[in-house]
């Protein structure tokens, strides 16, 4: 069936996912988050109604980590000019802006190396510089957790290395991997504002964090850390790899549980008195204007949740059950309808191929919905990154397992061996977007049309 102009409904409606997709990532364009929460007047800068008058500070520092933080740089000298006296951020590998007042570190994501260690320390070196008499804008996005490298006394480089790929492939949470890693660190976990003590530290932040926990986006360098030795000796061992982790890193959380080492920041921490802290942009943000743009098409729209975790497969059976529903009853909205949801779902690795959460989330629900003609389904990261890949994630409908099938895949036993983004490169089915400079989780869109209706 088509729509008249020779594109099937099918055709028409991955068009649309698509174009609802780039929509959320516009919302969080990092440059649009900074102007809508910062601006300059008669001198003064204003951070989210808060006046801060810039003649009351000698020098002002810019700082940060992340994948969006290049252009959150830019908005900032866009704002401050000359004003800015120094600054560095530690971006990921190809995201990197031009920048006139703040050095760039460009480095590796997700397993941390030697390039966001030197990013790190440039960092803190320059907030050490600061007093009482400076400001200190920090800028944080996702992605800052690897970016920003700073390890602990006594722990090194190729630790961290080995920990941040034992917990990724064992199906840890964002919460949980940063509880290890705050630990491991002397600048996550508040000691970024711990080495910037006594200035004034201002922080923007996009979030990547399911309920936007301000403790976990970066792993929280610039806040309290509610976190503790003990949670991140039992994240280590509820996952089974205590014994798999280095001798260091087993010594300095003993050392840490049994209080002979100093604990991460804590709530009431004078590092923190005068802090201002901002969320600028966010995955709920993304979201609604997906919904808006999905709305003005013609869909019936509905917001699941910008919180949606655990296992990936899992939640694709879920989602994909939804979608049945949706046609069989009409439930919980009629079509033509859109569903949207976010957040970040973990994948527990079985095998060793190549792929991301979001692509199989995309497998998984292709599967669910094989051979159902209503039904298309994108899951992408707003980062443009699915896991080690250059894809954003993938989209799919009712026929994408029966397509695979055609060219001699197996889609079950990709599904089985981690291994999405070859089958979907194959039906020319990635999501690739590059780059987007932002990251604020994952986005899917999940699109339901009657069995007669035709969208246009």
């Amino acid at each position: 069936m088509n729509n008249g102009k020779g594109q099937s409904v099918i055709e028409r409606m991955r068009e649309q996912a698509l174009a609802f997709f780039h929509s959320a990532i516009e919302a969080v364009d990092p440059i649009g988050a900074i102007h809508r929460h910062v601006s300059m007047d008669s001198g003064s800068l204003v951070v989210s109604g808060t006046r801060l008058e810039l003649d009351d500070f000698d020098r002002i520092w810019v700082v940060g980590a992340g994948k969006g933080t290049a252009p959150m740089a830019q908005a900032m000298e866009g704002l401050l000019g000359k004003r800015i006296f120094e600054g560095a951020i530690v971006v990921k590998d190809g995201h990197g802006l031009p920048l006139k007042r703040v050095r760039i570190h460009e480095a590796n994501h997700p397993i941390p190396d030697q390039r966001g260690v030197q990013g790190g320390e440039d960092i803190l070196s320059l907030v050490k510089r600061a007093n009482d008499r400076d400001l200190v804008i920090t800028l944080l996005s996702g992605g800052g957790s690897a970016l920003l490298v700073a390890p602990a006394q006594g722990v090194t480089l190729k630790d961290k290395q080995e920990v941040t790929r034992l917990l990724l492939a064992c199906g840890a949470t964002i919460h949980e991997i940063n509880a290890v890693r705050k630990h491991l660190s002397r600048i996550k976990g508040g000691g970024l504002a711990r080495s910037a003590h006594p200035a004034r530290v201002v922080s923007l932040i996009l979030s990547d964090v399911i309920g936007d926990d301000l403790d976990v986006i970066a792993s929280g360098p610039v806040v309290p850390d509610p976190s503790t030795f003990h949670q991140a000796e039992e994240v280590l061992k509820k996952h089974g790899i205590w014994e798999k982790v280095s001798k260091s890193v087993r010594e300095r959380i003993k050392r840490g549980v049994n209080g002979n080492i100093e604990e991460t920041a804590k709530p009431g921490d004078k590092s923190f008195r005068n802090d201002i802290t901002v969320l600028v942009g966010t995955n709920l943000q993304a979201l609604e204007a997906a919904r808006k743009k999905a709305e003005f098409q013609g869909y019936r729209t509905l917001i699941l949740s910008a919180m949606v975790e655990g296992e990936t497969r899992e939640a694709a059976k879920m989602h994909a059950g939804i979608a049945k529903e949706i046609i069989a009853s009409g439930h919980p909205i009629p079509p033509p309808a859109c569903i949207l949801f976010g957040g970040e779902t973990t994948v527990t690795l079985q095998g060793k191929g190549k792929g991301g959460r979001n692509m199989e989330f995309a497998l998984a629900s292709a599967l669910a919905l094989e051979g159902e003609k209503h039904v298309v389904i994108l899951s992408g990261g707003t980062d443009g990154t699915d896991g080690p890949t250059d894809a954003a994630g993938a989209i799919v409908d009712g026929e994408t397992v029966a397509r695979a099938r055609s060219q001699g895949l197996d889609p079950l036993d990709h599904l089985r061996r981690n291994d999405s983004y070859p089958l979907f490169q194959s039906l020319g089915d990635l999501l690739i977007t590059g780059p987007t400079r932002t990251n604020v989780m994952d986005v899917c869109i999940m699109l339901v049309r009657d069995r007669n209706g035709l969208i246009e």
